[in-house]
Parts: C-alpha cells; sequence; structure tokens
C-alpha cells in the first residue's frame, strides 16, 4: 500500500490539503489525509513516498478532439471566418498527397495519443468519421468515448442513417476503458430527421452520451436563424443541399432543444455565440458545455465566453479540439487560455471543469474526475515552485509537458 506524500493534494472534491497524503492499493485510492492523520491499516517505513514539492491532483478530462486529424497538425493555418478555415480544412484533407497514406494517419494518432498522457490526460472524449485505428486507444492506456460522427444535411430515409451507422459501431472494437455511441456533426450539416431518429434511439438506451458541435460561429447562427449565409452556399457547392430544408428562425441552440435533443448526457460543444437565454437553456436541461477556447480563435470563431458560461450555471468541461485546428494537447493550456479570458472565475471551478466535469460529462466519473476513495489512483504529480500558496492559481496559469509526471511512476523499482 504506497502512500504518496507531497506539498500539496488538490482532490477537486474538497479544497486543496497542504503537506498532504493519499495512500492507494490495487491501482484504486483508499484515503487522502494530511500529515498527522493517522493513514489506514499498518504502513511500512518502505511505503511512504515522499514527492516533495508537487502538486497531486486527479488526471485531466479532454472532452473533446479529433484524433483522426491528428496528421493535419500545422497544415491548416489561422483563419478569420470559420467557413473559411473549414473549407481550407476540407480541401487539405482531400487534396494532400499523403492523407490516404494509412501509415502517416495512424502514426499521427499515436503520437497524440502518446502526447495527451504525457501532459496527464486520462480520459478522452473522441470524435471519428471513420472509426479507423482504434486499436491504438487500448494500449495508449488512456479511457474514453468515441463519437462516431454522422454528417448528412440531405437524409431521405433518416431511420436508416442511424442504423447503418449503429451497424459500423458494432463491427468496430476498442479498449476495455473505451465505449462507442453515436454523435451528429452540428445543425447545419445534420438533418432534422438524423437528430429525431438518434433522439429517439437513445431513448431506449440505458447509458448513451452524445456530443454536438453547435453555436460554434456566427454563420451558423445566421443559417439556423435566417437561413442566409455561407453555410447554405458551402452545402449547394457541396451537393448536400436539401431543397425541402425549413429555416427555424431561432438560435442554434433552442433549434436542437425543440427537437428534444439536450439532456444530461449530451455534450454542446464550442457554444461560442450561445446568448445568455441559450446558457439558461442548456443548464435547465444539464447539458454540459465543452470549450476550446485556443481552436475557436485560430479558427476563426473568436473567444468563447467564458465568464457567461459558470455565471449561467451551465456545467462546463474542457476540450482541445484537434490538432488541425490548436497547436498541442496540453489541456493546462487551454486552462491558461481561460484563465486569461476569465480572470474573474476562480481556479477551483475551472479546474472542476478539465476534471470531475469532463468525466461525468462522459459517464466516467465513478472511475476518474477526482481523488476519493475507490477511484483509479490516475494521479498527476506537477512541479510546483517552493512556497508555492496558492496551488490552484499555480495549476490555471500554464503547465508545460516537463513539469507533468504519472504518480504512478514516482514508485522506486
Amino acid at each position: 500500500m504506497p502512500i504518496y506524500r507531497a506539498a500539496w493534494i488538490v482532490p477537486i472534491g474538497g479544497p486543496p490539503v497542504r503537506h498532504g497524503w493519499v495512500a492507494t492499493h490495487a491501482g484504486r485510492v483508499i484515503a487522502v489525509g494530511r500529515d498527522g492523520e493517522a493513514a489506514p491499516g499498518p504502513v511500512a517505513s518502505d511505503a511512504v513516498i515522499d514527492l516533495g514539492e508537487v502538486a497531486v491532483l486527479p488526471a485531466l478530462v479532454n472532452a473533446h478532439t479529433h484524433l483522426e486529424l491528428s496528421w493535419l497538425r500545422n497544415r491548416v493555418p489561422p483563419a478569420r471566418g470559420f467557413i473559411s478555415w473549414v473549407s481550407s480544412m476540407m480541401r487539405e484533407r482531400m487534396q494532400a498527397s499523403d492523407q490516404r497514406d494509412e501509415h502517416v494517419v495512424r502514426k499521427a494518432m499515436g503520437a497524440a495519443l502518446a502526447e495527451m498522457k504525457a501532459t496527464g490526460t486520462a480520459v478522452v472524449g473522441d470524435i471519428s468519421n471513420t472509426l479507423a485505428n482504434l486499436d491504438l486507444l487500448g494500449p495508449s492506456g488512456l479511457a474514453g468515448v468515441v463519437f462516431h460522427e454522422l454528417i448528412k444535411f440531405r437524409a431521405t430515409d433518416p431511420e436508416e442513417v442511424v442504423t447503418d451507422a449503429e451497424r459500423r459501431i458494432e463491427m468496430a472494437t476498442v479498449g476495455a476503458d473505451w465505449r462507442l455511441a453515436l454523435a451528429p456533426h452540428a445543425p447545419y450539416s445534420v438533418s432534422p430527421g438524423v437528430f429525431a431518429a438518434l433522439r429517439d434511439r437513445r431513448r431506449t438506451a440505458d447509458d448513451t452520451h452524445t456530443s454536438v458541435h453547435v453555436s460554434e460561429s456566427a454563420d451558423e447562427v445566421e443559417f439556423i436563424d435566417r437561413g442566409s449565409g455561407g453555410w447554405q452556399d458551402l452545402l449547394k457547392r457541396l451537393g448536400a443541399w436539401d431543397s425541402e430544408w425549413r429555416t427555424p428562425n431561432c438560435s442554434p441552440i433552442e433549434y436542437l432543444d425543440r427537437l428534444g435533443f439536450w439532456d444530461d448526457r449530451t455534450l454542446a460543444v464550442h457554444a461560442v455565440k450561445a446568448s445568455p437565454e441559450d446558457l439558461k437553456l442548456l443548464a435547465s436541461r444539464g447539458a454540459t458545455i465543452v470549450t476550446c477556447p485556443r481552436s475557436n480563435v485560430h479558427v476563426g470563431a473568436g473567444d468563447p465566453p467564458v465568464a457567461a458560461f459558470y455565471e449561467s450555471g451551465v456545467n462546463v468541461a474542457i476540450g482541445t479540439d484537434s490538432l488541425s485546428s490548436v497547436k498541442d494537447l496540453n489541456l493546462f493550456s487551454e486552462l491558461a487560455a481561460m484563465h486569461r479570458l476569465a480572470p474573474g472565475v476562480e481556479p477551483s471551478r475551472l479546474l472542476r471543469s478539465a476534471t470531475i466535469n469532463g468525466a461525468t460529462a462522459l459517464g466516467f466519473d465513478r472511475d476518474f474526475g477526482s481523488i476519493a476513495p475507490g477511484k483509479r489512483a490516475a494521479l498527476l504529480a506537477v512541479s510546483i515552485p517552493s512556497g508555492t500558496t496558492d496551488v490552484e492559481q499555480y495549476l490555471v496559469s500554464g503547465i508545460f509537458p516537463d513539469r507533468i509526471q504519472w504518480v504512478e511512476s514516482c514508485q522506486p523499482s
């Protein structure tokens, strides 16, 4: 039974503990305390491992990324508008000489998984159109959900669209710590019939989480509210326009609410252009916003209203988005961006978003997201400056990979 002592224990479920310890057994946390408090059971002298000037906290949760796009790293430049960025990304995917090179795609995905692990992530919400290279997930040491994403704006048979996707999921295999689920892409790329079919399937499932990109850009808001703007033009150029589609004349978030889509197992990704009324609606449905601020700037969507998210009372989780729109998958860098955008939000709330909120939103909160008895001992040791008095403030200031270590690797060999 190793007992890890540290300058700080940050359990997430309670305030930080100065000069504390965590006791583990068989890969699970069995107790948390502070110096002077007795550990459970007899403790051998060599079982106490002093980690020194570090903060021990639960591993992080990256609630939104696209691992299959990792090969696009540094290939799609920043844009001033979201549709311009999407067009550039699509051209790169279709025209790049190596985009069909399985070795390139597979190697990049493997490197992305390793990068997330090295920067303290344990649980992932991944978006996949292809369901390719899923065999890499199990050996990565991570856990998570693969959301098989549907894109179908013109759908003559929505039920069959969903049934076909379910067949693909049934044929796919992932590691023991991974799950598969269906997810619609966005209101401008998925028909209302497909949204309704997905909603109905989820109502008969025991535990089905889902995700959707929503209110990401001004273009999307204009399209759903007035039926005008760049999305209709792009859909027509792609041959995907549905002449039967009728403008909802409301916000994208209200539109999906009319379709009965929101509940406490739904991730609303981005929400950059969500209004106060939209945020109130999401909060009332128990949905979780997943914010990806660095990516939002890169793709031309702008800064998300992070402070408004927290003021509304909606659940907030954090994602990096894909390496096609962000320079790295370090969730600590995302925390720093959020802290810059919303300096008035308490660091403790930001840290909850990077841990327990994401774990809950993805359905992994029984094992991850906080340091508590019974949960997995997926623990990070982050080096901190000597004399740090506000450890939570430090943890949201931007932590580089060389300051992050997994506690399990600190055990003497």
